[in-house]
């Protein structure tokens, strides 16, 4: 008798994935949707994924989703929780998305302590939109936005979510994890659970910053797009936990 040892998971669906060559949103995918099997929630489950590169992402995963306006995420996934509140509910949401446009959802659904969780996944840039600077894009990166790179004196510096949330009372748990390792892809795996644990039990809001790739728009190849994450994004970004409440 054969031993299964790699599947699929059951919440993801048969469809092939969209992204690019090298992008870290099918991973980031298959990760919480191992986290769903695992915890055994699909069935009450509701994702919620606003304009980005991942708003198709109600065709990869085999639970209730909900498409939200850009930026709005928080509050729709706020307005779901409060309604139905026996619902396990997350936001799946980029950095132009989630620290651009949506600032002031993420800031006060955090400062309410709403209990949702959101996956934010930072990859320095605008995606879906062809590559313009994003509130997380690294002083001196080139983007179609700031072709001569990111001037702080300019165009300001960069926003370093964790660390802003973590000045408010409202959230229970803040950590920044990245995919560029298999050590740092079981971290960002243990990192999900724990945060939607955290709102299974009703502790309040939480958020996994991932870093991530986005070869094209970073006119990379994948392995030096993941070698970028290494070597420039992590010393920027420390990894680590920001804020966790016992």
């Amino acid at each position: 008798m054969s031993e299964v040892i790699y599947k699929k998971p059951d919440s993801l669906s048969d469809k092939p994935f969209h992204y690019c060559p090298g992008c870290s949103h099918g991973l980031v995918h298959r990760l919480v949707a191992e986290v769903i099997d695992e915890l055994g929630i699909a069935d009450n489950t509701v994702a919620v994924a606003p304009v980005g590169c991942a708003v198709t992402a109600d065709e990869y995963f085999r639970f209730d989703t909900v498409q939200a306006a850009h930026g709005r995420a928080p509050a729709v996934a706020t307005g779901i929780r409060r309604a139905l509140p026996d619902r396990f509910v997350f936001a799946y949401q980029g950095d132009g998305d989630l620290a651009a446009i949506g600032t002031a959802e993420t800031v006060h659904a955090a400062a309410r302590g709403e209990n949702i969780s959101i996956i934010f996944i930072n990859n320095t840039i605008y995606g879906m939109t062809g590559g313009q600077m994003a509130p997380t894009t690294l002083p001196g990166q080139v983007t179609q936005t700031s072709p001569y790179g990111r001037d702080p004196y300019t165009q300001g510096y960069p926003l370093h979510i964790c660390e802003m949330l973590s000045a408010l009372n409202g959230p229970t748990f803040l950590t920044r994890t990245a995919v560029d390792s298999v050590p740092h892809i079981r971290e960002t795996k243990k990192a999900i659970r724990k945060a939607f644990s955290y709102q299974l039990q009703g502790k309040g809001f939480s958020l996994v910053e991932v870093l991530c790739a986005c070869p094209t728009n970073w006119g990379m190849s994948p392995t030096d797009a993941v070698r970028r994450i290494t070597e420039e994004m992590i010393p920027y970004y420390p990894l680590g936990v920001y804020k966790e409440e016992v």
